[in-house]
């Protein structure tokens, strides 16, 4: 009983993303042929809204509702990034899917997002173990 809130707010956010069209496959792969602008709005509201956030959050020192002070580490560059980056962007392509979505998919009836969910838990995993292996 005390995850319901969690799942409330899931549902929620589910709604608004396929509201939004943001899990459609058609819009993805309108975005990735440069046909229509629907996606980048959709991605550079995200990235105002964050700055915003961001900013808000270090100019007036405020804290979790525990009381705690928000610390936001700073972020070293690593060639990992760009390489990681790519990958994900190209599966996104590829699949018409990213992560964050796939769940809206498979709860709106499109069953091939089960895979996709398989497939990015093997991806996590198999970056889990070569992790130390990997070039930064």
């Amino acid at each position: 009983m005390k995850y319901l809130k969690y799942l409330l707010l899931g549902t929620l956010f589910g709604i608004v993303l396929t509201k939004s069209e943001v899990i459609s496959w058609f819009r993805i792969q309108e975005m990735f042929r440069f046909q229509a602008f629907h996606m980048y709005g959709v991605i550079g509201s995200a990235i105002v809204v964050g700055i915003v956030s961001i900013q808000l959050i270090k100019r007036n020192h405020l804290t979790t509702i525990a009381g705690e002070p928000i610390v936001i580490a700073d972020k070293k560059f690593n060639h990992g990034i760009w390489i990681g980056g790519f990958i994900f962007g190209l599966g996104w392509a590829i699949t018409g899917a990213c992560p964050g979505p796939l769940f809206a998919q498979l709860g709106s009836g499109v069953g091939a997002a089960a895979v996709l969910i398989l497939a990015a838990l093997a991806g996590t995993w198999t970056y889990g173990a070569l992790r130390e292996k990997l070039p930064y």
